[in-house]
């Protein structure tokens, strides 16, 4: 594999895990929460596993837009100015009600009810993204209806499927690879993630 590629194997790692957690297997229904890269992989690796239908959110239309190229059966754009509620409600009536499992990639309260509320009865929802240390859940309902909250820790022993993964060519992560800079401009490359440019912003040691 390329440099670049290599450099994508730590974060393919965390999406083996992530759906090892979520137990995804053939015809799976899956939500992923967050169309970052981390989301992404997830939705890569979900492919990989068998996954049937693949449905993503996030705030953002642009990476909506990458994860519909990349592979996701449906892409929701999540409206910040409307409640928690009403966007679960959005989200539930596009997907066509709820999933066998959920992935939530950010981290983001509102994004961690949404996961928990449309994984379906008995389901599994797998908390990847990091926020505050403290949020809300709806806890009775996900709890009366016997839906796993599961969290991970990055990676285990995910590394070598990881990276044979995407050494085989079995799963392209070129698409996620948006900006080169040389070492010299490095200061340019943190500009760029700041502004919230791209998806993976490489820093080149040479030319």
């Amino acid at each position: 594999m390329s440099d670049e590629e290599g450099s994508l194997v730590e974060p393919m790692a965390v999406a083996v895990h992530s759906c090892r957690r979520a137990v995804i297997t053939i015809g799976d229904s899956v939500l992923i929460c967050g169309s970052g890269p981390i989301g992404l992989v997830n939705l890569l690796v979900a492919k990989q596993f068998g996954a049937k239908k693949i449905y993503i959110t996030d705030i953002n239309a642009a990476r909506l837009k990458v994860a519909e190229e990349m592979g996701a059966d449906k892409a929701i754009l999540i409206d910040t100015k409307l409640s928690d509620e009403q966007n679960i409600e959005r989200v539930k009536k596009a997907i066509g009600g709820r999933v066998n499992a959920a992935i939530e990639c950010t981290g983001v309260q509102s994004s961690i009810k949404l996961a928990m509320l449309l994984t379906q009865s008995g389901g599994r929802a797998v908390l990847v993204g990091l926020g505050p240390a403290e949020v809300t859940i709806p806890i009775s309902e996900t709890a009366l209806r016997e839906v796993d909250i599961r969290g991970i820790f990055r990676y285990t022993n995910c590394f070598p499927l990881a990276a044979k993964l995407i050494g085989s060519g079995e799963l392209n992560v070129k698409p996620l690879i948006t900006h080169h800079f040389k070492l010299k401009e490095v200061t340019k490359a943190f500009e760029a993630f700041d502004r919230g440019e791209g998806m993976k912003i490489m820093v080149h040691l040479h030319d």
